[in-house]
């Protein structure tokens, strides 16, 4: 069987003292899962890695199980190929703008392919500058005043489209699929 590169996004663990888990345990959880070329990027939970298995679902439901096992707390786990996170790359309408800011671009990948939501309702909440895009299997946004204060934050987008999520910075994006590509 090919082995096949992965990107998986762990949800809220080492944020503001929650959830802690060291990577070195982590890369090794995810080895005794039999994966392998496992390698983190940064303390947030994003773990590349190589496996015979072709389900992302079934991926994401033995990872957040395993860590729920050896940490003793649930974590959300999103999985995608290589291939997935290069289409969500290109398909920021943001990314290739000029007069946008690189380091105010986010990207909330989404658990599941998302068509019935109230975009008026969800655009309401965009402050001043800032811009929203839903795609299927993602939104980007731009927040030139920073994450921190925007109201199009990640539990507000769950709630919105009913499903789980996780955002990530541009330059961690795309660092990410540098990484798969090694």
């Amino acid at each position: 069987m090919i082995m096949q590169t992965y990107i998986s996004i762990l949800r809220g663990i080492n944020v503001s003292g929650q959830k802690l888990i060291k990577m070195d345990a982590l890369r090794a959880m995810y080895e005794s899962l039999n994966f392998t070329h496992v390698k983190n990027y940064v303390q947030s939970g994003n773990i590349i890695f190589s496996a015979d298995e072709t389900a992302t679902k079934s991926l994401e439901e033995k990872i957040s199980s395993q860590i729920e096992k050896d940490f003793g707390f649930e974590v959300p786990v999103l999985v995608m190929t290589k291939n997935e996170l290069e289409e969500i790359i290109a398909a920021n309408p943001f990314a290739d703008s000029p007069e946008k800011d690189p380091t105010a671009l986010y990207v909330t990948f989404l658990a599941a392919n998302v068509s019935d939501f109230d975009l008026d309702r969800i655009e309401e909440k965009a402050q001043k500058d800032e811009q929203i895009y839903i795609g299927s299997k993602a939104v980007y946004l731009y927040c030139p005043h920073g994450y921190g204060k925007t109201k199009l934050n990640n539990t507000f987008l769950e709630r919105s489209l009913k499903t789980k999520a996780t955002t990530r910075n541009w330059k961690t994006t795309k660092k990410l699929l540098e990484l798969a590509v090694r």
